[in-house]
């Protein structure tokens, strides 16, 4: 992957800058491109003259910086993948022309695609940061998301608390245990001091950017029929009735899909570690119970307890733990219970009206549209991992939602 990167550094810097790599079965390099090393040609056209130079008619991996589309809008590495056998494609970031998803995009069409670690998605964006900066996938489009970062949000509270915590430290410890243990090794003081501290800077910033979250510059004000889209999951999920099971849902935010899906539920509990929120929902839905806590640790709940467990757009928050997530709630659920979870997907493009697939690229201000993709699919091994069966993945047009039966 750094080998296409070191590649793709040597396209002219006026051009956009990808690099190409094919390894053979014994992980020795068989040849590699760049986009403009001969002059007006692609890193397709260059790669393929050396293939037909070499012979190759396979290769065990291929390693791509950008997946380009060509001035005929297809594909380059499906046309290369029609030519050369390869077992094992790893992609970097898609191209900043993609605004959605197209049939024969190898990245969603194949199985075996891999992706580029977030570390050096981040380089590539730097080498080709005029290209993003002016295409749909620039979160600029939306102002809110823009505005309010967690990462640097986090990194002001803990100033505040004494810490001195960067925001690309916030970026390169993304958990809550790993963001602890730096401040603990930076200020010397004992862990459990410095896991609360991590704790209530991330509570107070989620209680800022959801507290008070406006849906007009959400995804779903471009889908108002969200709420069909998590009924469809249920009723292929569930035989009962909605009103009738025991639900937990956790990751309540400000309490607006709450209360668009349980305000006629008798026996609902709300979770969450921002507790604006959760003050929000309990006044809109009196019966129901509140909990202050994260989805990754329930303790204060019981155990085979409910029917149905909810966490929509949350297993994909910052400092999110989906393992450990996911074992809570298999925890907590009774057996045959089951779990929906919905990962967000898009982004509204405020001035247009219309969503942008995919997740940003941690520490950047940049949309990648495989992002949720690859992070509903991770989800689903979590949920394997945890003992969880029947797992299911139901694409919408703004998130993907997974069910699951707990065993």
């Amino acid at each position: 992957m750094a080998y296409a990167i070191r590649a793709a550094q040597r396209a002219p810097q006026s051009g956009r800058r990808v690099g190409v790599v094919l390894v053979s079965g014994r992980d020795e390099l068989m040849c590699s491109a760049f986009e403009g090393e001969i002059r007006g040609a692609s890193w397709y056209r260059v790669l393929r003259s050396r293939i037909q130079e070499l012979g190759i008619y396979g290769a065990r991996s291929a390693y791509l910086t950008i997946n380009t589309l060509s001035v005929k809008q297809s594909f380059e590495l499906a046309e290369l993948l029609q030519e050369v056998r390869v077992d094992r494609v790893c992609i970097g970031l898609p191209d900043p022309a993609l605004t959605s998803y197209v049939d024969d995009d190898p990245v969603t069409a194949r199985g075996n695609v891999q992706r580029f670690p977030d570390d050096l998605q981040r380089e590539i964006l730097e080498q080709n940061r005029d290209f993003y900066a002016a295409s749909e996938q620039n979160i600029e489009c939306n102002p809110h998301y823009f505005t309010y970062r967690i990462s640097e949000d986090v990194s002001s509270r803990l100033k505040l608390k004494g810490f001195a915590v960067s925001r690309s430290d916030v970026n390169a410890n993304r958990g809550r245990i790993e963001l602890a243990s730096l401040i603990c090794h930076r200020h010397g003081i004992e862990y459990k001091e410095a896991y609360r501290a991590v704790n209530d800077a991330l509570s107070e910033a989620f209680d800022a950017k959801y507290g008070t979250y406006d849906y007009a510059y959400d995804a779903r004000a471009a889908n108002v029929r969200w709420t069909d889209d998590f009924m469809s999951v249920y009723e292929r999920s569930f035989t009962r009735p909605l009103p009738t099971v025991n639900i937990l849902n956790v990751g309540v935010g400000p309490g607006h899909e709450a209360a668009a899906l349980f305000s006629d539920c008798s026996q609902v509990t709300f979770v969450d570690i921002a507790e604006r929120g959760l003050a929000r929902i309990s006044r809109r839905i009196p019966s129901s119970k509140t909990v202050v806590s994260g989805a990754e640790d329930l303790s204060v709940l019981p155990e085979d307890n409910y029917d149905l467990y909810v966490s929509l757009r949350t297993y994909n928050s910052s400092f999110f733990d989906a393992s450990a997530a996911a074992s809570e709630a298999h925890r907590v659920l009774k057996p045959g219970g089951v779990i929906i979870v919905s990962v967000a997907n898009g982004f509204l493009y405020t001035r247009r009206g219309r969503v942008v697939p995919g997740l940003i690229v941690p520490g950047t201000d940049f949309v990648d549209i495989y992002r949720g993709m690859d992070t509903a699919r991770l989800i689903g091994v979590e949920l394997d991992r945890a003992g969880f069966k029947d797992i299911r993945m139901f694409p919408t047009s703004t998130e993907i939602y997974l069910s699951a039966v707990a065993v």
